[in-house]
């Protein structure tokens, strides 16, 4: 999918409408031009209405998880309309008997077997990264960390649902409440330092960044098995205990090095200063 402007994206030719969600870090797609661009339809609307009565009498809940964002129309006014995020959007898509339809389909069959084989064989999803790392031009040394800070988050929202906290929503508000006892900014603060929008934000950090980040949530998962906080409210407690460990250990470094750890810097930052190192 082609990007074009912030709320338009482009697909074989097709302008289809968007909205980024800042709080969710989502972007919104227009469903009925989603199904204008599958279908060729000239009547988009007519056939999701029609779909939608036909998932709900399948017992789908799919529509159900569809909300309305206002978006602007053909005519420059701005009106209400179905929106889906990706997760939503691909699952629809599989609803659609159209030819169009089938690059998505084939790449979701693709994605889908992937995931199976990690579950089964987990050593695979960490070679699958460290390739897609190296072919992005990451450093080794970089890719190492970044391996290790996976397994460290995954320790952490594993303690997290022990806990009773819910995945998404919740799952964000403690990772905000770590970023911001640890760098001073919430994690959208820090993403618009490094400029950043939808890319992943450990992506974009400098090993030293990565460490003290890592250092955050390994503290936190510690000090959580330790305490036994139950649901959202004890666990922010807990994650702002654990970040603040890391944000002291923050400042003392950045008194002995007289320059802040936080960085603009971000991957094309780093890419542009390896090829210079290399080209001397």
């Amino acid at each position: 999918m082609e990007q074009k402007g912030k709320h338009l994206a482009v697909f074989e030719g097709k302008q289809i409408r968007r909205h980024w969600d800042e709080q969710l870090e989502k972007w919104y797609f227009s469903v009925v031009d989603i199904i204008e661009t599958l279908t060729n339809s000239d009547r988009p609307r007519k056939y999701w209405s029609d779909l939608k009565v036909k998932l709900q009498a399948e017992g789908s809940e799919l529509s159900d998880k569809i909300g309305q964002l206002k978006m602007q129309s053909s005519d420059g006014k701005f009106y209400l309309t179905d929106a889906a995020d990706t997760e939503v959007l691909l699952r629809l898509i599989q609803s659609i008997p159209s030819p169009n339809a089938e690059p998505f389909k084939l790449w979701l069959a693709k994605v889908g077997y992937e995931r199976l084989e990690e579950t089964a064989d987990p050593e695979l999803a960490i070679t699958r990264a460290l390739k897609t790392y190296l072919a992005k031009g990451y450093s080794l040394n970089w890719i190492n960390q970044r391996l290790k800070s996976i397994e460290i988050r995954k320790d952490l929202t594993d303690e997290w649902e022990k806990c009773g906290v819910k995945e998404g929503f919740e799952f964000a508000i403690l990772t905000d409440e770590i970023s911001k006892a640890w760098t001073g900014m919430t994690t959208r603060e820090y993403k618009n330092l490094k400029d950043l929008k939808k890319e992943n934000l450990r992506d974009n950090m400098t090993n030293l960044e990565l460490i003290l980040n890592m250092l955050a949530e390994t503290a936190t998962t510690e000090i959580s098995k330790k305490e036994e906080p139950i649901g959202l409210d004890p666990s922010r407690k807990v994650a702002k205990e654990g970040g603040e460990i890391a944000g002291n250990a923050r400042k003392q470094i950045e008194k002995k090095i007289g320059k802040s750890v936080l960085t603009s810097e971000n991957f094309g930052t780093f890419k542009n200063k390896t090829l210079k190192d290399k080209n001397g």
